[in-house]
């Protein structure tokens, strides 16, 4: 199947199978209901749209970077689109990581089920102050080596999917440096909180507090090698930010309709919306915005297709696309007026949706810190060449 029959494939089906279901989710949820996700991955396993990012001997589709740009985008077009096709985060983050890292064992263990979407997972790295946010170099969780493996200890918070996750991609401080472990949801000393009260609320298991106190776990649970958390974690940051990136396009293509419809229906100074000017502008500058993301979402993912490391091109793509998205969805609320500040309409959800990924992978401050940095120091570079 092309990249293009699998985009109307997922297209035809976010229209006909999961929007009709929208209605199930509300507002004031820590997260989709899993029965509601569940029968909506049944029917995209149904549809053979199931894991469009995995390798095919693990149950997906096996899309490359740009292909996937085109179907999650289109999954994207609905809150559910990418609960349904099991390529929303941080599942879809984790899938990649342990495809590229985990070894045989591992990735029967836990790759296999969580493509197939039997089981969720999380991403244990972010921590209360004084640890790891913005900046992970800050990690306070502490793993040490003990009789038979090792033994972890440390707070985190805002762990997406935590709550019911069959295990955690845990990052703890080792002596040989940062270091990511496989902990089951079973294990003693691993304890899941409370679920944050947050704007959003289409996360599968909410955002949680997670605890590891005294948790032990085995040798074969160290993802990767000892000591190389850090790298691993750009492995999984570059592709996931812009996997981020495409299914919030998705969202914002489909604000920009909504407004489209409604602009076309509604009169006022004798005039269909559609046709007033200041309108008009509103919605140009929405096409601006959606097609300039289109293009540094699809830039970015042709250098990580090549085997690049994407970093610069990512942290790019991550800023424009995220303040993008947020200003095609306000533009939306504005043309609906009042309307679009209620809930009979689903853009007001949609603007609390998209809010918090200015600052989750990465708040847009620090990217730029970042992208300033490469910029001065290449341009050093050029100077004494």
């Amino acid at each position: 199947m092309s990249v293009a029959d699998l985009r109307e494939r997922t297209r035809a089906f976010v229209r006909d199978t999961v929007i009709p279901q929208e209605h199930r989710h509300g507002p004031d949820s820590h997260g989709v209901d899993p029965a509601l996700r569940a029968e909506l991955q049944a029917a995209a396993r149904a549809a053979g749209l199931l894991a469009p990012h995995v390798a095919p001997e693990y149950g997906g589709l096996g899309l490359d970077m740009r292909g996937r740009a085109d179907v999650f985008e289109e999954a994207g077009y609905s809150l559910l689109g990418p609960q349904a096709l099991n390529c929303a985060a941080p599942d879809e983050g984790n899938m990649h990581l342990l495809e590229l890292v985990a070894t045989a064992e591992q990735k029967e263990r836990y790759l296999r089920p969580l493509a197939r979407g039997e089981t969720r997972s999380c991403f244990a790295l972010t921590e209360p102050p004084p640890g790891a946010g913005s900046d992970p170099s800050m990690l306070r969780t502490e793993a040490r080596r003990v009789e038979g493996g090792w033994r972890i200890d440390g707070q985190k918070r805002f762990i997406t999917g935590a709550n019911g996750a069959a295990f955690a991609i845990c990052m703890a401080r080792a002596a040989e440096g940062a270091t990511m472990f496989l902990v089951d949801g079973a294990t003693p000393g691993f304890h899941v909180g409370r679920s944050l009260p947050t704007t959003d609320s289409a996360f599968v298991g909410g955002h949680a507090e997670v605890a590891f106190e005294d948790c032990r776990v085995g040798h074969d649970a160290v993802l990767g090698e000892v000591g190389e958390g850090f790298r691993y974690a750009q492995v999984r940051l570059a592709p996931a930010r812009l996997t981020h990136c495409m299914r919030w396009l998705g969202l914002a293509r489909r604000a920009l309709d909504i407004a489209l419809d409604y602009a076309a229906g509604r009169e006022a100074f004798g005039q269909r919306l559609e046709d007033l000017g200041l309108v008009q502008g509103l919605v140009a500058d929405c096409v601006i915005d959606l097609e300039a993301s289109r293009q540094l979402i699809r830039h970015a993912c042709g250098v990580l297709d090549a085997g690049g490391r994407g970093t610069h091109e990512s942290s790019i793509a991550k800023v424009f696309v995220s303040e993008a998205v947020h200003r095609v969805v306000d533009r939306a609320v504005q043309v609906h007026g009042g309307l679009g500040v209620s809930h009979d309409v689903p853009l007001a959800r949609f603007l609390d949706e998209v809010r918090p990924f200015r600052i989750y992978d990465g708040p847009s401050k620090a990217h730029r810190w970042s992208i300033a940095r490469r910029a001065a120091r290449r341009r050093a570079e050029e100077r004494s060449s």
